[in-house]
């Protein structure tokens, strides 16, 4: 994502998930999007005998760390179905939650945990089973504080972990993806965001340019964040509420996506390099809109 500023100005409803009632008895929001693919909790398949995650039934997703787990847990509004820990790392979760676990934790070894979420997985020995989460409407996201992310075709779903963790860290009110560019919630987008998806809403829209113009609507200054501007700086923006508007690597923002953007600015870079990683970028932007003034 090329973030050097240029010299130039700028001319669900949920399936059944499995035979079996909900292990938990959290209240709910209800149900997030449906997954395409349906699977089974019957043990290990070819699959994840090759190293791949088995696929979550409809409706739901396989969280998996330390981190991400104890998120969820601590989350009113997640719809908890099945908690599979190890010995150790159930002993562990229990100190570090401080309290009872909301939902009964079925003790396996660690095969189990590997044939779920793949053996490259860093699951530290937890995986939970629960609902995805609602998508709140966009009237309900500018009601929160903070700088809205917008994400043009981000599709790795690590770097929209990261994302969140950052928007987290920072007081983002939202993180917005479309629909059909981006990666369903998944373990592995959980694990990147340590906790943050279930602080920092993730959105998802059918339309990227028309979001930006509801934004606009409702008193929001969309930036894009790309080459052909001048230099990001968060003092002048203090008046006004940000919408921040990433593209992906290499392609950056999208022709369209530019147009409907208030305006268009860069980071500052003193070094050698032409651009950042997505989800580091966000971060230093983030950063830069909230940053102390003397």
């Amino acid at each position: 994502m090329n973030m050097r500023p240029s010299r130039r100005r700028p001319g669900r409803p949920v399936g059944a998930a499995d035979s079996s009632p909900p292990a938990s008895a959290m209240p709910s929001r209800g149900r997030g999007r449906a997954s395409s693919d349906r699977g089974s909790d019957r043990g290990p398949d070819r699959a994840a005998e090759r190293g791949r995650a088995e696929v979550a039934p409809r409706g739901t997703c396989w969280l998996y760390g330390t981190h991400a787990v104890m998120a969820a847990l601590s989350n009113p509004h997640r719809h908890l179905r099945q908690l599979l820990t190890t010995a150790e790392a159930q002993a562990a979760l229990e100190e570090r939650m401080g309290r009872a676990l909301p939902i009964q934790p079925q003790r396996v070894d660690r095969a189990r945990i590997d044939s779920i979420c793949g053996r490259d997985a860093v699951h530290q020995g937890i995986a939970l089973l629960a609902d995805l989460l609602d998508t709140p409407a966009l009237e309900d996201i500018v009601e929160r504080p903070g700088p809205v992310l917008l994400l043009d075709q981000v599709t790795d779903p690590r770097n929209i972990g990261a994302i969140l963790r950052s928007a987290a860290a920072f007081g983002a009110a939202a993180v917005i993806v479309q629909d059909r560019n981006a990666p369903e919630e998944t373990g592995a987008l959980a694990k990147a965001a340590s906790g943050a998806l279930e602080v920092v809403p993730l959105v998802r829209v059918v339309n990227l340019s028309r979001t930006i113009d509801a934004l606009k609507s409702h008193g929001m200054w969309a930036v894009g964040l790309d080459a052909g501007g001048g230099i990001l700086d968060g003092a002048s923006f203090r008046q006004r509420r940000v919408a921040l508007v990433l593209g992906a690597e290499g392609a950056g923002l999208r022709r369209l996506t530019r147009e409907h953007c208030d305006e268009i600015a860069g980071l500052a870079m003193s070094g050698d390099m032409e651009s950042l990683n997505v989800s580091n970028a966000a971060a230093v932007a983030l950063y830069e809109m909230s940053r102390p003034r003397g």
